[in-house]
This record gives C-alpha cells, structure tokens and sequence, in this order.
C-alpha cells in the first residue's frame, strides 16, 4: 500500500512531543504581536503594517494572509541555524506573546484544534511556566490558563465530532537554578490536566542530575518524568537523563553514537546506555524535521530514526514545534516512511509506541487504542487486503499528490 499524503492525514496520531511556544499559528503571532506594539518577525515595518497610498504615516493593514506567510518564513528560516542555541532564540518572539491568561488560553485552545485537526487522538503539549510570568501571573495562573485553553479545545473538538485526549507537561529550563515550585504544582495538580514534567533548554554544558532531587520527589508522587536528552549532547546525557528518573527522553537520537557496528551493520553491539534503553522499552520521542535544523542529523536520510527503529527501540514521532519546523505530526510520520520505506504496519506500531507511553491515565489511553486506534488501522489494512484480491485496473496513485510542505 501506498502511504499517500491523504492516507496519512486521515490515520489517528499520537503527539507526544510538541512544544506550546514553539506551535503558535503564523497569524495568531501576526495578530498578537500587532496589539501589543511588537516587532512582527518577518516584517519590516515593525507596526506590521504598510504605508498609505498617498504616502503619509498613516498606517493601512497590510494583507493578513500574506503577512502570516511571511512570519512562517522567518520563523522557519530562523530555526534552521544547524544550532540548538540559535534554534532556541527564536522563541524569545512566541514567549512574548504568551504573558495574559487570556493569550495562553488562546493559544492552548489553538493547539488542540490544531492537533484534532491533524488527526491527532492523544497529544501532550510541554511549556515552561516560568518563561510566562512577566505580566504578573503566577506559575499557578499561568498553569490554570493553558488548562482552560486545553479544556475548551477539547470540548470544541468534541462537539465536531473529533476525539481527543489532551493533557500538559511542565519544563524546567536545564540553564536556571533548580526550584521546586513546578514539583508542587505538578503534584497538586495531578490527575487534573498536568501530566508529567520535562526538562528542556540547551543540553550541552547544563546536566539534568542538577535537577534530580526534583525529579526524585516528583516520582514519589506518581507525576511521570520525560527529559530532553540525546539531541545536543550524546549518550551520557541521555544516561544521565534516565538516572534521573526519565521514562520518556525527547529526542534521544544521538544513542545510535552508542552502537558499535564491529557485527555488522544489521546486528550492531549495543553499548550500555544503548542497552539500557533498547531493553526497558523507553520510548524516544523523536522529531526529525527539528533534529535537522539543530544539527542533530545532516538530512532525512541519515536520521538516526531509520535504524534505532529497524533495530527495535521504542519510537513515538512528533512535531517538535510547528512553527519553527513548518511541520505538522502528519507531515512528520509521512517523511519517514517515505525516506525509509515504511509501511503501515511501521506507522501503526509507531502510533500505538507512542500511545503505551503517553502519561495520561491508562484507562483513557486504553479507550483511544480499542475504540479508535486500532479499528482505524484494521479498516486500512482490510481495505487494502480487499484492493490486492479484487485489484482495479483503472485504480492508482495519483502523480499529482505531493506531500505539503
């Protein structure tokens, strides 16, 4: 079976690893930096906007659709610096926008309806609180806003007849001091819409054990505990990473460095780390179109993703951030089988990798995998059995479907 742009699309996916300031819409950046007087990134006028006809200071609204193209180009273009550090600056833009309950409900309200939109049945979107009280909210203001958001996108979602099951992960930032504020948070709040914490932020020189007392205690409450590693740095972070308490790592690619290829390419030994993640199962959630803008991989054909899944380790595909990728969940899943021939049994147990490892309560994720998960990919897999009995010749690929970029 061809894995067309349209099949993809419409098959249930998981997202585990998709940033809340890294997946702003071009136009909610247009519209929001434009009311609170900010420099448009991508713009020139910083106003966002162009000069009357006759040639005076009179500002005119420039063309909206036009101008989202243009921000989607910046961010984009910005993010792609081969450098995690220079990739991170570009959220200095999205965080600015992200200071008013009113601006992270949006934006939380944005993201489900994106993912709902994408096809996406389970998604965990992370954020750092502390990056989002300079307009004077608290960490637990600013938590309970993007709750509301995700509450309404849900019950939206609901309503148009998509299922989706959404919750939120909080970050440290591996460069500020260690506190223990999210761990309280976390722990009061969970069952309630905060899923688990993560530590993100630029891995090389900022270890994550300067944050395991937190994540020790978060642990001994029952939050789970994802941890960026494996991106900027390489196995010992990730060794470190799950030292920690991590049962997930974002990213996670650099552990291919930890294979030695003296059996063989097929069968290569695996190093300690390498086995210690191989034979635990912890999921890796990985985002190639990112990895490549940071430099973690050269092109889609040298990503790491092809052999650590061929060689049985456990892998969920996400977005990363949308809008500094252009990506989509979809559009992830569907360059991956495209570079390394898979097929759709590959994107079925990717989907259902990434659902065993979501951190919402078991018997919500259980429902989705029954009810909705695999009878999708059983209706597929038959319709293509039906297809390969009773082939017909007028039938084909369309030449003109092209994958969106």
């Amino acid at each position: 079976m061809e894995l067309t742009p349209a099949l993809v699309a419409a098959l249930p996916k998981v997202a585990l690893h998709d940033h809340l300031d890294g997946g702003l819409r071009p136009g909610t950046v247009l519209e929001l930096s434009r009311e609170l007087g900010l420099e448009v990134p991508g713009l020139e006028d910083p106003a966002g906007a162009t000069r009357a006809a006759d040639g005076s200071d009179e500002a005119q609204p420039a063309g909206d659709a036009e101008d989202a193209r243009k921000v989607a180009d910046w961010f984009h273009a910005a993010a792609d610096s081969g450098s995690l550090p220079e990739y991170l600056s570009t959220f200095e833009h999205t965080v600015a926008l992200m200071q008013t309950a009113p601006q992270l409900r949006r934006i939380a309200r944005e993201f489900v309806e994106d993912m709902a939109a994408d096809g996406v049945v389970y998604a965990e979107t992370r954020w750092g609180p502390h990056q989002h009280t300079a307009g004077g909210l608290s960490l637990d203001e600013a938590v309970q806003a993007v709750q509301d958001g995700l509450d309404e996108g849900v019950a939206a979602a609901a309503e148009s007849g998509r299922r989706i099951v959404v919750g939120q992960l909080l970050c440290y930032l591996r460069h500020r001091e260690p506190t223990e504020d999210l761990v309280d948070i976390a722990i009061a709040r969970h069952g309630t819409g905060v899923l688990g914490l993560d530590l993100a932020g630029p891995e090389a020189g900022f270890p994550a054990s300067w944050f395991r007392a937190q994540f020790e205690r978060a642990r001994e409450h029952g939050v789970r505990v994802t941890i960026h590693a494996g991106e900027a740095e390489g196995p010992s972070s990730i060794a470190d990473a799950l030292d920690c308490g991590a049962e997930r790592i974002g990213h996670g690619v650099r552990l291919l460095e930890d294979l030695e290829e003296e059996t063989g390419p097929a069968s290569p030994q695996l190093g300690h780390t390498a086995a210690r993640v191989h034979e635990a199962q912890i999921c890796l959630e990985v985002c190639p179109s990112s990895n490549l803008q940071t430099g973690a991989a050269a092109d889609y054909p040298s990503h790491p993703v092809g052999p650590l899944h061929r060689l049985g380790f456990a892998i969920a595909l996400s977005s990363d951030n949308r809008l500094m990728s252009r990506t989509r969940t979809s559009r992830e899943m569907l360059l991956v089988a495209q570079t390394f021939d898979w097929s759709l049994t590959d994107l079925e147990q990717v989907v259902l990798t990434g659902l065993d490892a979501g951190f919402a309560p078991t018997e919500q994720r259980q429902a989705l995998r029954d009810e909705v998960v695999l009878p999708a990919f059983r209706a597929v897999h038959e319709a293509d059995q039906h297809q390969a009995e009773h082939p017909d010749p007028g039938a084909g690929p369309n030449p003109d479907e092209k994958l969106e970029i």
